[in-house]
């Protein structure tokens, strides 16, 4: 089973940047989109032979998620179920006989790190709930996480120690997560591959340059992690300020 992962930041624009050519091309069993910015109604996507489930967020031209399927899922759930955490489209949830797939867009930080406190609430909220369904049956988790996990990670570990998306807390929480019953589906198979990333900077030729951040992630419930097959890296597909990531795993 292949499955993709994309933060499209804003899909009406990606769409104008290949990616219909891209999804067409990679062929997924699911393809998870994030930051898709668009209200209900606002783009009309023609994907044969799949299932489309979207979660908007409120404010308009914000945030929001999208899950694509070739199987029908049992149920999709928008959100985690709390009224707080709900309101930015970050989470759906697809159910099928024996797994979840969900596809998550965590919030950012920003800039001096005023989300701080509420990323750190969002964290906490979004662990219980994935272990949750993970005490059911196991889960494939895919989208932008908005942390790099460890030095490695990032081309500049030092420079960003307190900058949204690498700092303690949030690295924490990621730690977290793992240790909750989760692996890392990159690190699994690469664990020192270096100079590895999922985004970058508009500025500064960052993309050309290759000084990026892996903070896009495929992460599964530790019981199928030997059920890995690959973890990919679509580095060289633009359209974004991400490039996607991809797992093809046997279940």
């Amino acid at each position: 089973m292949k499955l993709v992962s994309w933060n499209v930041n804003g899909i009406r624009a990606c769409l104008g940047k290949g990616f219909m050519d891209f999804f067409n091309e990679v062929d997924a069993d699911i393809f998870c989109i994030q930051e898709t910015k668009v209200q209900q109604g606002q783009v009309q996507l023609i994907l044969d032979g799949y299932f489309q489930y979207w979660n908007y967020a409120i404010k308009k031209g914000y945030s929001g998620t999208a899950l694509f399927t070739k199987e029908k899922p049992i149920s999709v759930v928008d959100g985690i179920g709390v009224n707080v955490h709900d309101n930015e489209g970050r989470v759906l949830t697809a159910e099928y006989g024996t797994y979840y797939a969900v596809t998550v867009y965590t919030p950012n930080s920003q800039r001096e790190l005023a989300r701080l406190e509420y990323r750190m609430q969002w964290e906490d909220a979004f662990r219980v709930y994935i272990k949750e369904l993970d005490s059911n049956k196991p889960v494939i988790l895919c989208g932008d996480l908005n942390v790099a996990h460890n030095e490695i990670d990032l081309k500049n570990p030092s420079s960003n120690r307190r900058n949204a998306g690498f700092t303690d807390e949030e690295r924490t929480k990621m730690t977290a997560m793992l240790e909750a019953g989760f692996t890392d589906s990159y690190r699994y198979l690469y664990p020192d591959k270096k100079d590895v990333y999922t985004w970058w900077s508009y500025m500064f030729k960052a993309r050309e340059k290759n000084v990026g951040w892996r903070i896009d992630y495929f992460m599964v419930s530790d019981r199928i992690r030997e059920n890995i097959m690959d973890a990919k890296v679509y580095s060289d597909i633009l359209g974004s300020d991400h490039c996607p990531v991809g797992l093809e795993i046997e279940l």
